[in-house]
């Protein structure tokens, strides 16, 4: 494993019993068994971020979605005249980038570590991987995540026709 992705000081046992839960109350993962959950542990990755320390760069390649297990994150919009605008703060129990589990287009947005953050990292290669292996698990996982990016879209729909109203 890289040694940039692994906790370090805690136990096998700690790093286990901390990602389940933490996995658990994520809705992509809702629909898993404990056995399932298991498997997915398996392939989920582990960083921890300084204060200010980039998760990503927007532009750079979606490679995966990350959970914050522990502390915040900005995510950023760089691209506008005025600099930096900050477009939501997230924090434990939040997770962020998932459309990368299906599209490696560039991100959209940068994030930011507010403050010391523990990250788990769940990447479209062992995703793909696991949908190979374990295609009912992979399944499982396609819908939740279509059944957000679906939600996602009705909000932003909504949003662009008060707007519109407003306008009128």
């Amino acid at each position: 494993m890289d040694p940039l992705w692994e906790v370090v000081g805690k136990t096998k046992e700690e790093k286990t019993n901390n990602i389940t839960s933490v996995l658990k109350a994520i809705p992509i993962f809702s629909d898993l068994s404990p056995k399932e959950l298991r498997e997915v542990e398996k392939i989920i990755y582990h960083r921890h971020y300084k204060e200010g320390e980039f998760i990503f760069r927007q532009g750079h390649p979606g490679l995966g979605m990350y959970i914050i297990a522990d502390g915040s994150v900005r995510i950023v919009d760089e691209s506008g005249e005025s600099g930096k605008n900050v477009i939501a703060i997230l924090a434990k129990g939040d997770f962020f980038g998932d459309l990368a589990l299906l599209d490696e287009s560039p991100r959209t947005a940068s994030v930011v570590a507010c403050e010391a953050s523990e990250i788990l990292g769940f990447f479209r290669p062992d995703f793909i991987d696991l949908l190979h292996r374990k295609p009912r698990i992979g399944t499982k996982i396609l819908f939740q995540l279509a059944r957000i990016i679906g939600e996602r879209l009705k909000k932003t729909n909504q949003l662009l026709i008060e707007e519109r109203k407003k306008r009128s």
